[in-house]
């Protein structure tokens, strides 16, 4: 990987973990990180350990532990786990099942596509906001560098890759569209999918189709057309979440789905 685009991605990943009041912090597709956790008090350091687990699968769906496993995991006592299982199963990553422990949630293909219809939604919304506050000339280098990293990626067949810069991507033009509301409903909305995301990278098509749509969508923002850049990211977040749930369906996308 370039340095150029190492970059991109440590720029995002950082922004995410800043304070929310600047839009540019705002990331929306915040990827799973460990930085910081030593420091932080022990029901937050419980918390987002298990959450990175959890959403980089080291935790799979089905997973059951007893809060003494955990504690014992995470060498915490019980208290602050006790404190970090109850927030995880209110953003429904975990069941929790008093003196039977903890179950990693497994979601349904039906959930999952309700999750994209309100995420994606969001995002078509932002791409619109975008559109109609305008981008600078730094706004829009910064966009067209990392869409040509994509192309890049996608020459090399490197979806892995694509797929970091894609959340880069998309990322940006939330962080531009100037609606912190809107930006905080997305982060939470992202979580919830992101197992899917991983779970599937390994089987998409090679993503010529989606390097040819983001350059659409990108030209309309820069032009300040609210609705081309509406329809267009539109029609781009339709194909896109058809094809993921049903890239779920495949026996190579693992045990995501309950």
């Amino acid at each position: 990987m370039q340095d150029e685009e190492k970059q991109v991605i440590e720029t995002t990943a950082r922004q995410g973990s800043k304070a929310r009041g600047a839009d540019r912090a705002l990331v929306s597709r915040p990827r799973p990180t460990l930085q910081g956790v030593s420091g932080m008090p022990a029901r937050d350091r419980a918390y987002h350990e298990l959450k990175f687990r959890i959403l980089e699968g080291r935790l799979p769906p089905g997973t059951t532990l007893l809060e003494t496993e955990v504690a014992s995991l995470l060498s915490l006592s019980r208290t602050p786990v006790r404190e970090a299982l109850i927030r995880l199963e209110e953003e429904g990553l975990v069941e929790v099942r008093p003196r039977h422990g903890i179950t990693v949630k497994a979601l349904s293909i039906e959930e999952l596509e309700q999750i994209y219809q309100v995420f994606s939604t969001l995002e078509v919304k932002a791409a619109q906001l975008a559109a109609r506050r305008g981008l600078s000339d730094a706004d829009y280098a910064k966009l067209d560098g990392i869409l040509a990293q994509m192309e890049k990626a996608t020459s090399k067949k490197d979806i892995a890759h694509w797929s970091h810069l894609d959340d880069a991507f998309h990322s940006e033009i939330v962080a531009l569209c100037g609606n912190p509301r809107l930006q905080s409903m997305l982060r939470q909305l992202w979580d919830q999918q992101y197992r899917a995301r991983v779970a599937v990278v390994h089987l998409r098509p090679l993503p010529v189709q989606s390097d040819e749509e983001h350059r659409a969508i990108l030209k309309a923002i820069r032009d300040r057309d609210e609705a081309a850049a509406t329809r267009l990211h539109q029609q781009h977040r339709d194909r896109a979440d058809i094809m993921v749930l049903s890239l779920l369906r495949h026996p190579g996308a693992g045990s995501l789905i309950g």
